[in-house]
C-alpha cells in the first residue's frame, strides 16, 4: 500500500535506469521514451555532459543563499540574455513558479509607474500555466479550479482563436496578455506567427505587456530556441522551465529592462531558485543546445517526423484526425478517446502521454536519432493497423 497521496493516476510500471531516448523498467523491459518527463529531459536520460556538470559542481557547493552572488547563475543569465530578447532574468525552480513570477512582474511594473489599478491579465481559456492557485485561475479551466475556491481575481479569458472577444476584454485595468506560444496540455495548438505579430501590435497600441509562456515549447523544442522567434517579435516577459534543466528543476522568468526595473530588492525571491547545482546543469544544457548545427538538426529531423506522421494520418483517417504541433512538440489528434491508443503504444514499448481534445502528446528528446523516430513511426503504424475502434 503506497503512502503517497492519490493525486496522480500512475501507470503500474517503474523504471530502474534510462539512457538517451530509452527507459528500462524494473521488470527488464526497454521502452522508447517519447514523454521524457513531459518535455523536460531535453537531452535524454543520463546525458554524459549533464552527469559531468552535476558531479563537478556537487563536489564544490550545492546551495548558497541568494543573499550572495552566485557565479554559476550569473553565467547562465548572461548566456540567456546574449542569445535572446531578454535583458534580465530571475531564476526559479519550476514552470509554475516562473509564470507566477511573470504575473508579479507585470503587475509590479504598472505599480512602479504609478498605475496600480492596471493589474488584470488576459489569458486563453483552458490554457495551462501551472498548478498554483494563481496559475490555475490564469488557466481558466473549471477542471483545474474546481474545489480550490475562492476564485483568485485578476484574470480574464477568451476562447482560443476568438480575437474579437480578446480585444473586447482589454480595459483600462488590463496589464498584460499572457498566452502559451504553443498550447501543450490544452491540445498542442500552435498560435501562428501572424497572430503573435498582431498580439505584439495590439499590446503596443493599448500600452499593455505581452507575456509568452514558453515553459513547454521553449528551449529548442520548436527547432528554434523560442517558438515565438519565427514571428520576429520582442515580448516583454517570457517564463521558461522544463527543458532548460534537462531533468534538473530549473525555472526562470526573462524580461526586458523596461519591466525588470520594477523588480527592486524584496519584490520577489526564491530559497532554492538559482542554486549553484541547478545553474551548473543549466549552463551544460545550453552549451549543447547552442552548439553549431544542434537546432538545425532538431528542425530537420522534426520536419521529417511530421511528414511521416501525416502520411500515417492519410493512411488511417478513420483513426487519426490530424497531426498538430511544431518541432518535437507533437500532437496526434484522434477521433476517439486516446487512453486505449496510448496503452497499445505502451504495450509496443513506446511511451507517450495525453493532452486535451483527444490528443496524444509526443515529446522526444531534442537529440533523438532518426532510427529512433523511425522505430516510433513503425509502432504507431502497427497500432493503427491492429486497432479496433
Amino acid at each position: 500500500m503506497s503512502a503517497l497521496a492519490k493525486n496522480y493516476n500512475r501507470k503500474k510500471i517503474s523504471f530502474k535506469k534510462g539512457k538517451g531516448s530509452y527507459l528500462y523498467s524494473t521488470n527488464g523491459k526497454k521502452y522508447l521514451d517519447f514523454i521524457q518527463g513531459i518535455a523536460v529531459n531535453s537531452l535524454g536520460h543520463a546525458n554524459p555532459n549533464l552527469i559531468k556538470a552535476i558531479n563537478k559542481q556537487s563536489k564544490k557547493v550545492w546551495h548558497v543563499s541568494n543573499a550572495f552572488i552566485i557565479p554559476e547563475g550569473e553565467k547562465l543569465a548572461k548566456k540567456l540574455t546574449q542569445k535572446t530578447f531578454a535583458d534580465a532574468v530571475i531564476f526559479q525552480n519550476s514552470g509554475t513558479e516562473a509564470t507566477e513570477a511573470a504575473i508579479k512582474v507585470a503587475r509590479r511594473y504598472f505599480y512602479s509607474i504609478g498605475k496600480p489599478n492596471k493589474n488584470r491579465i488576459i489569458c486563453i481559456k483552458n490554457s495551462f500555466h501551472g498548478r498554483t492557485i494563481a496559475a490555475i485561475n490564469a488557466s481558466g479551466s473549471k477542471k483545474m479550479t474546481e474545489g480550490f475556491g475562492p476564485k483568485v481575481p485578476g484574470f480574464d479569458h477568451f476562447e482560443f482563436g476568438n480575437h474579437q472577444k480578446m480585444k473586447k476584454l482589454i480595459k483600462k485595468n488590463t496589464a498584460a496578455i499572457m498566452v502559451e506560444t504553443v498550447m501543450g496540455e490544452g491540445g498542442i495548438k500552435v498560435i501562428p506567427n501572424w497572430c503573435i505579430k498582431e498580439l505584439r501590435k495590439l499590446c503596443n497600441k493599448k500600452g499593455i505587456l505581452l507575456i509568452l509562456d514558453e515553459v513547454q515549447c521553449g528551449i529548442g523544442r520548436s527547432g528554434k530556441f523560442f517558438a515565438f522567434e519565427g514571428a520576429k517579435v520582442k515580448p516583454d516577459i517570457v517564463p521558461i522551465a522544463k527543458g532548460i534543466g534537462g531533468g534538473f528543476p530549473i525555472g526562470a522568468v526573462l524580461m526586458t529592462n523596461k519591466v525588470a526595473k520594477a523588480m527592486i530588492p524584496g519584490t520577489h525571491g526564491s530559497t532554492f531558485g538559482g542554486n549553484p547545482l541547478a545553474m551548473s546543469v543549466g549552463n551544460a544544457v545550453l552549451d549543447q543546445i547552442f552548439k553549431k548545427g544542434f537546432l538545425k538538426n532538431v528542425k530537420k529531423l522534426s520536419s521529417y517526423f511530421h511528414i511521416e506522421l501525416n502520411k500515417i494520418q492519410k493512411q488511417f483517417p478513420q483513426i487519426i484526425q490530424e497531426v498538430r504541433g511544431v518541432g518535437y512538440l507533437i500532437g496526434i489528434k484522434l477521433l476517439f478517446n486516446q487512453t486505449k491508443f496510448i496503452q497499445q503504444l505502451m504495450d509496443n514499448k513506446l511511451l507517450t502521454i495525453r493532452a486535451s481534445e483527444n490528443v496524444i502528446r509526443i515529446l522526444p528528446p531534442l537529440n533523438v536519432k532518426k532510427s529512433e523516430i523511425d522505430l516510433a513511426l513503425r509502432i504507431i503504424k502497427k497500432v493503427c493497423y491492429t486497432y479496433k475502434i
